[in-house]
């Protein structure tokens, strides 16, 4: 191991088991008491330690479970596939469609409330502020490990007109009900940024505080008004948005030309 404080030396020596293939993506690290009695250091330098590996987003922990070992792939999105408006219809959700695309298992916890529009949320939503918005929640998983956090913000006439209410899960999604009960979105202007996770949002992923996330908002309208506003968190180095814009038979060549590459999954 490297000179250093003891916890780096520690920690190097677990980023080059985790490399080298002995710790695979969803297997458990020692404890912090089993890893400082195998090391024979202090709980409070094991758990440094692990930390660094947490801070390079190698490993992350999950309650109950302990630490775990990150999947190291990088998933592509292509983003505007479920506004396409000959997409096939679908049992699941685009979530699904894409995890199961990169062969790994989707899991979600899901919540829905309504709640006061804030400054931000009513000027998306063009509704007053403090005026009544449903806000759909969905932490998404792939293989247990924490992959986003998407929050779906509606106005309350048209979630409650359309069902979207509901305090369940949508199996084929909101923008697919949305568009079934005859408000299918015309129009979407989409704008990502990276920047560091705040607090808050690293318990939901399990990263660092400071860990640099994708924060993708889309708001969708009709034609006469804005429908939603979905705002989506992941962690940047472990995702890839890519957009298909134009017709169709142009983005079939582009399909062909890149071959398996271009459809959501690992890249």
């Amino acid at each position: 191991m490297a000179d250093g404080p003891t916890y780096h030396r520690i920690a190097d020596l677990l980023r080059e088991e985790i490399r080298a293939g002995r710790w695979k993506p969803g297997d458990r690290l020692p404890s912090h008491a089993e890893l400082a009695g195998q090391m024979q250091v202090s709980i409070t330098t094991a758990r440094n330690a692990i930390q660094v590996l947490v801070t390079e987003n190698l490993v992350y922990t999950a309650t109950s479970r302990g630490t775990l070992v990150r999947n190291q792939e990088v998933l592509e999105s292509v983003v505007t596939d479920h506004i396409r408006p000959n997409r096939p219809r679908s049992a699941h959700d685009i979530f699904e469609e894409i995890a199961r695309a990169a062969e790994r298992e989707p899991t979600k916890e899901f919540s829905a409330r309504m709640e006061p529009a804030g400054t931000e949320v009513a000027q998306w939503l063009g509704v007053p502020a403090d005026s009544w918005v449903l806000a759909r929640t969905v932490v998404q998983y792939l293989d247990n490990e924490p992959w986003s956090w998407e929050v779906s913000f509606y106005p309350r006439d048209l979630a409650e007109a359309t069902g979207i209410d509901s305090p369940h899960d949508i199996p084929e999604g909101t923008t697919r009900r949305l568009a079934d009960r005859g408000h299918a979105e015309t129009a979407h202007r989409d704008t990502v940024v990276a920047r560091p996770a705040t607090a808050e949002e690293a318990i939901v992923l399990g990263v660092a505080t400071g860990t640099v996330l994708l924060d993708h908002l889309r708001i969708g309208a009709d034609h006469e008004r804005v429908t939603r506003a979905t705002r989506h968190r992941s962690i940047a180095t472990r995702n890839r948005l890519a957009y298909e814009l134009g017709d169709e038979e142009g983005t079939a060549v582009i399909r062909r030309m890149l071959g398996s590459s271009y459809r959501p999954g690992i890249a």
